[in-house]
């Protein structure tokens, strides 16, 4: 009988323990956010100078990134050509959502054919390109 009482016990405090009336390690700890590692590249069949938008954090919602996009989606400006790619490394929490390079030639007359590369986790999930820009996401913008 008392080996039937001892096994009683461990499923109370296994019950108990699921439902939160015994602390355990771990237990009311939120889960920390998966950071997935995206990679930007951007290249030229032409060496050019390239205006380059990206996304490197992610919006709380839709509505705070579409009061002022800017905050998210920084710039640089960068020299690029066929053996000299522009390459960035960034973390987001939702890279489906989020992440997004795009690269022009602005106002220039030049064509030279621009290409992205958009990779998560190390795998490629979009490529774009054009003669004076090119745009990788995996959400459609």
């Amino acid at each position: 009988m008392h080996g039937a009482r001892g096994f009683a016990r461990i499923g109370a405090a296994a019950m108990l323990a699921a439902v939160g009336g015994i602390p355990t390690a771990g237990v009311g700890q939120a889960d920390d956010p998966v950071l997935h590692q995206v990679t930007y590249t951007v290249f030229s069949e032409k060496p050019t100078f390239a205006e380059i938008y990206y996304r490197d954090t992610d919006p709380q919602d839709f509505a705070q990134y579409s009061h002022d996009p800017y905050v998210f989606s920084p710039n640089v400006e960068a020299q690029v050509g066929p053996d000299n790619k522009w390459v960035l490394n960034v973390s987001l929490i939702n890279p489906d959502q989020w992440a997004m390079v795009t690269a022009s030639s602005g106002r220039s007359p030049n064509q030279p054919n621009f290409h992205c590369v958009l990779a998560v986790d190390g795998v490629v999930v979009d490529t774009g390109a054009g003669p004076k820009g090119a745009l990788c996401s995996i959400r459609n913008w």
